[in-house]
């Protein structure tokens, strides 16, 4: 049996996965993603160590491949995870400076001149990026204004994917969907941007090379091998963004599926054939990156989503969290019982979901979380479940967005991330949206796309969509309540009515503090 390696390097974890050929975990390890505060007094500043990244993700890779009986079956290993975080190294291949990661809030200064000097909507006509405080040349920017000698001595600006790459083969080098998080590609000739370079003044030659998702970077050398339990030799194939990583197994290459990846924050995407980088995008809070599917690139709408359900089980969830203790069970089912039990439409009660601000298909960082339609009838139930139909009715906007915007016709909604794991809140979602949502046999979507990205590099697969036949597994499908679905139409004109009544007062409450 042929194995295939997928490695994610997410905020929370590092893992390491075997897979076999047909998408079926073999053996797993992770460690701990661990982020410091070295600064006393600048508490809020964020690194990762490159020691530890590379030494999580080495001893994930032994556990994981010490439990196989032949690791030389292993054919290929590709690396996927976060973005825009990097690290520089000199000529021999030394950090001079830890990771800045996407935590960190230093760079705002930098991210204002971008604002001033570039401007957001130059920013997307050429890269297709929202702007945010953390991306990648921004970290770069920095360095020069604070740290000189250092960015004086550094070789490559390597983002993390590419560093852990570097560490197990040598080769400096990226991909299209990470390059697409550094401000400075250019998403239609899919290179560097020789204008935005030239603006922000960062050399040339500090970035490393862009190349297709599925390229061959070199093998596995003996250091790495000693290190990590690879053999020597094993081909390192360039894998890409995670959340790109993640569509390959969903299918969410191919016209008319969008994935919905829910968990703290909420992603929905859809493949387009070409960058559509137009204002009415832009304004709408859509990115658009290259995919890691060949020729394809990929929309993107971000809200913050489950973090609001934490917050309500946080601070109302005291008795459940009591009642598990006490009956067994865990205290979110008591909760989500608790919705389930609760009418539709929460007896008129919505949600704006708004509570760290609206991302998209509106952007306003000002905007705050409301309920309406509070009375002396209201229960936790309903105040729970208006929590969840207000986040399905924010996924139907984006939804909307993406066709209105991109002429994205979404046939199949496939749902990923911890989410899934809520039958209620995938089955009012399929009755908000009034389309089917399918949640297929996946195991961890994102590391088998970069274990498909090193299939397809070493041969085993014809390409992404040979690979995706072979691995996708339908699951679940959860199929909308027309009769529901015709209420909730009529409750969504409501909603749509909630952002603009209470802009302007939000806008005057944010500023308090």
């Amino acid at each position: 049996m042929d194995y295939l390696v997928g490695i994610d390097l997410g905020s929370t974890n590092l893992k390491a996965i075997v897979y076999d050929v047909t998408g079926h975990v073999v053996t797993r390890a992770s460690r701990a993603t661990q982020r410091f505060n070295p600064d006393p007094a600048r508490p809020q500043w964020a690194i990762w160590k490159p020691e530890q990244i590379w030494g999580g993700v080495a001893e994930s890779l032994r556990e994981a491949i010490g439990r196989l009986d032949d690791p030389s079956r292993i054919r290929g290993v590709a690396v996927t995870g976060m973005g825009m975080d990097g690290v520089p190294l000199d000529a021999q291949g030394r950090w001079l400076y830890p990771f800045i990661s996407w935590h960190c809030p230093r760079t705002e200064p930098q991210y204002k001149w971008w604002l001033e000097h570039v401007g957001a909507e130059k920013q997307f006509a050429v890269g297709g990026n929202q702007l945010w405080v953390f991306n990648t040349v921004l970290r770069i920017l920095w360095m020069m204004e604070n740290e000189p000698q250092i960015l004086a001595r550094t070789h490559k600006w390597v983002l993390i994917e590419d560093f852990v790459n570097f560490m197990l083969c040598g080769a400096l080098a990226t991909d299209y969907s990470m390059a697409s998080t550094t401000l400075l590609f250019d998403q239609r000739r899919q290179a560097w941007s020789d204008e935005l370079i030239s603006i922000s003044g960062v050399r040339r030659d500090l970035l490393c090379d862009p190349q297709p998702s599925g390229t061959v970077l070199g093998q596995v050398h003996a250091a790495a091998a000693e290190a990590t339990g690879l053999p020597a030799d094993t081909p390192v194939v360039l894998g890409g963004h995670d959340y790109l990583c993640g569509a390959l197994p969903t299918g969410v290459f191919r016209p008319g599926v969008v994935c919905d990846v829910t968990g703290t924050w909420e992603m929905v995407v859809a493949a387009i054939p070409e960058p559509v980088l137009t204002p009415a995008v832009r304004e709408m809070g859509i990115l658009v990156d290259s995919h890691v599917a060949p020729g394809s690139w990929a929309a993107m709408g971000a809200t913050v989503a489950a973090e609001q359900l934490e917050w309500f089980r946080r601070e109302y969830g005291q008795p459940e969290k009591l009642r598990a203790e006490q009956e067994g069970g865990v205290d979110w089912d008591y909760l989500m019982q608790a919705a389930a039990d609760a009418p539709p439409g929460a007896h008129g009660c919505l949600f704006l979901p708004h509570m760290s601000g609206s991302h998209c298909p509106v952007v306003d960082h000002r905007s705050l979380g409301a309920f309406v339609g509070l009375r002396n009838i209201t229960t936790k139930g309903d105040m729970l479940r208006a929590i969840i139909e207000g986040l399905d009715y924010q996924f139907l906007q984006v939804v909307r967005g993406l066709e209105h915007s991109l002429g994205v016709q979404p046939e199949t909604i496939v749902a990923i991330g911890g989410a899934i794991n809520n039958a209620f809140w995938m089955q009012n979602k399929a009755d908000v949206v009034g389309k089917p949502i399918e949640v297929p046999e996946i195991e961890e979507a994102v590391v088998l796309g970069a274990a498909i990205l090193a299939g397809v590099g070493v041969g085993i697969y014809r390409d992404v969509a040979d690979a995706y036949a072979q691995v996708h597994r339908p699951g679940r499908v959860y199929e909308p309540d027309q009769g529901l679905n015709a209420r909730y139409r009529q409750w969504f004109a409501v909603y749509e009515c909630l952002y603009p009544a209470l802009k302007a007062m939000h806008s005057q409450v944010h500023s308090f503090g």
